[in-house]
């Protein structure tokens, strides 16, 4: 019960001393009020950041590796020379990985370019023109509005056909129907036979709305693929791992490509994995500096939370030695004044956060991105400002413990 009363009593002293002292609490609270700001800003932002590109990245498939000429790699020394020389994927090779590979599930060969595509007098620059083989979206999956996918028989003979985004069938064909009609492309004409469903862009700014797909065997008729960097993106059967299927592609692939045990790969094993390790580096490094700029304002807030608190010290010195005349324990004076400043840094936290609240929700409505203030953070500011009020208040808290009551009830006459 002492200790319900307690708090209460802190409480009411730190309301108390927000209502007589309003000017002074406010300036010294402030720099609490903005360095919980700053921090849990940062930290919303990037938080919600970091989930959009991860959820966009597993979008990918985490049971899916990328043969490519290139690794993937963030940061860090980039020997870009060793690669150089090394052949992109072949259209062929998708074949054989699969009549050889016990672990792969799916396989599918990708390659694009940016063309301009016309329908009469209507046009779009500047379009990803993405050839695919037969088995793309299993790898990649993504649905239709209207229409439908190559037939295997179309992806084998290379057909002038094409799949368009929901995008460009509306710059194009302005609201008509998209399907059965024509488009044009590397100066030739090929036919709709389906349109994407739209999604909009990704966090990234690109979006498969703006996308054109074509049969892979039609690319090979109008592109140089030894040119163009392409991809082989291939998908785990269930219960294998990456790691036993890079194994096995690795020796199959040095196979497909006769390489002498002494050589090294031609080719790179990419994985989303390595992405997301690269994200989570740069988020840590963004999240000290949040630390850093939400720090200065907390040392400033913290002053002034000791400043308010060694004040009212001073103008309740005469009560405190009544209580200790009374028989209040050193102990119950010191956690009444650390109580008081936890209370106060509480109050300046809470503040903090409804700005970020509202930031995040206007935000929100104005862009095309969701900011997130999550609980996590929420008790992460009520934490800090917790411990800001604890740090600051410990000293006045303590001297007032340590007055002599017949020196302190003497104190104000």
């Amino acid at each position: 019960m002492k200790t319900i009363k307690l708090v209460i009593e802190s409480l009411l002293f730190a309301t108390n001393a927000l209502a007589v002292n309003k000017v002074r609490t406010f300036l010294s609270l402030l720099g609490i009020t903005i360095g919980i700001f700053s921090i849990i800003s940062v930290f919303t932002v990037f938080d919600s950041l970091e989930n959009a590109i991860k959820s966009e990245i597993n979008s990918l498939g985490n049971n899916v590796i990328f043969i490519q000429k290139w690794p993937w790699a963030m940061g860090g020394d980039y020997p870009w020379w060793k690669y150089y020389q090394r052949p992109e994927p072949k259209l062929k090779e998708v074949d054989e990985l699969m009549k050889r590979s016990n672990t792969v599930e799916a396989s599918a060969f990708m390659v694009s370019v940016s063309r301009t595509v016309y329908n009469g007098n209507n046009s779009v620059e500047s379009v990803p023109v993405v050839a695919v083989s037969q088995d793309y979206t299993k790898v990649m999956p993504f649905d239709l509005q209207e229409g439908r996918y190559f037939t295997p028989s179309e992806s084998h003979s290379g057909r002038n056909i094409a799949i368009i985004g929901a995008e460009i069938a509306e710059n194009l064909f302005e609201g008509q129907e998209a399907v059965g009609r024509k488009i044009k492309v590397f100066g030739r004409k090929l036919d709709v036979i389906g349109v994407t469903k739209k999604q909009g862009e990704d966090v990234f700014g690109n979006s498969k709305d703006n996308w054109i797909i074509i049969p892979a065997k039609y690319g090979q008729k109008v592109l140089d693929f030894r040119r163009i960097g392409s991809t082989i993106i291939v998908m785990a059967k269930p219960n294998v791992s990456n790691v036993q299927m890079m194994d096995e592609l690795t020796g199959i692939m040095r196979s497909i490509r006769k390489l002498p045990p002494s050589a090294d790969d031609s080719f790179a094993l990419n994985e989303t994995d390595i992405i997301n390790k690269g994200f989570d580096q740069l988020f840590a490094v963004i999240a000290l500096v949040g630390w850093i700029i939400g720090g200065f304002s907390l040392l400033v807030g913290g002053f002034g939370v000791a400043n308010i608190m060694f004040v009212s010290v001073k103008e309740r010195t005469n009560q405190i030695g009544i209580q200790k005349s009374l028989g209040a324990k050193n102990y119950f004076i010191l956690l009444q004044f650390l109580f008081e400043a936890i209370f106060l840094s509480i109050f300046g936290g809470i503040v903090g956060l409804i700005v970020v609240y509202i930031l995040t929700y206007v935000v929100s409505s104005m862009f095309n991105f969701e900011l997130i203030l999550t609980f996590g953070n929420i008790v992460l500011g009520v934490l800090v400002s917790a411990m800001i009020g604890f740090i600051s208040g410990f000293i006045p808290a303590w001297s007032a413990s340590r007055l002599n009551p017949v020196d302190a009830m003497r104190a104000n006459f």
